[in-house]
């Protein structure tokens, strides 16, 4: 790593945003990406004692249940969007990889919203990376987990955590999910991440006993400095997270 991406990636924001419908965490997804991108454009230093000066971020979110497919989204039609939102699910079309898959209650979903040329400029990389904080986060916990043929992290019983990403000029968006206590009813009728025949589970299934995502979350910020080689994280209010993108965002108007 050169010594500006160090700079760059000593400690790293990171908002938990609670409770929240997808499509206003995927709304502000897309506004870090563009102040990702207009930083960029416009900035030729930063401010190693202010954890804002780079626009990198950790978004940490649990999601009303919703079902999400990928950029392969012509393979579901509005029956099947019918369908799976009488549930009582909302269901939407994104703009990261994988095919459909479910979010909701008891599952830390991480959306890491990175420059990695500030860490390594690597697509195959990164994927690496967060494959190793999920592993690493579940064997915390003891349960043994590993990758596959197929993407995500496994078990024996069944895929524990989903991945799935987008990333224009390295600025990466979406992430991933583990499965803490989710209900995994919610599973049921759906192919998750297009690949039958294969189970999902969960920590709690696992462990036959509850593992909640406020016992997870801090583990798994443990584990994303390790793998990442930072120095740590902190943690930011929402409002704190908006109010540098409206800065920018004021100065490209």
């Amino acid at each position: 790593m050169s010594a500006a991406a160090t700079k760059f990636a000593k400690i790293l924001p990171y908002c938990n945003l609670g409770r929240m419908k997808y499509d206003k965490a995927l709304t502000l997804q897309e506004s870090l990406v563009q102040r990702q991108l207009s930083f960029s454009r416009n900035t030729t230093g930063d401010s190693p004692d202010n954890p804002l000066s780079s626009p990198d971020i950790l978004l940490i979110v649990e999601h009303e249940p919703v079902y999400t497919v990928g950029i392969r989204s012509n393979e579901f039609t509005e029956i099947d969007s019918a369908v799976l939102q009488a549930k009582g699910a909302d269901f939407h079309r994104t703009n990261r990889g994988g095919l459909i898959t479910f979010h909701g209650p008891g599952q830390l979903v991480a959306y890491p919203i990175l420059n990695l040329q500030r860490y390594k400029p690597s697509i195959r990389w990164y994927v690496c990376q967060l494959e190793e904080v999920l592993i690493r986060t579940c064997r915390h916990f003891g349960v043994e987990s590993g990758r596959t043929e197929n993407t995500g992290i496994w078990v024996e019983r069944g895929k524990i955590a989903a991945i799935g990403l987008n990333c224009k000029k390295y600025i990466t968006s979406h992430g991933l999910a583990l499965n803490c206590d989710t209900d995994l009813a919610w599973f049921d009728g759906i192919v998750p991440c297009g690949l039958p025949g294969l189970g999902v589970t969960s920590l709690s299934r696992e462990l036959g006993r509850t593992i909640g995502m406020a016992q997870v979350l801090p583990i798994f910020l443990q584990k994303f400095v390790e793998v990442f080689d930072l120095a740590g994280v902190h943690e930011v209010s929402r409002d704190e997270v908006s109010r540098p993108m409206e800065r920018v965002l004021a100065v490209e108007r």
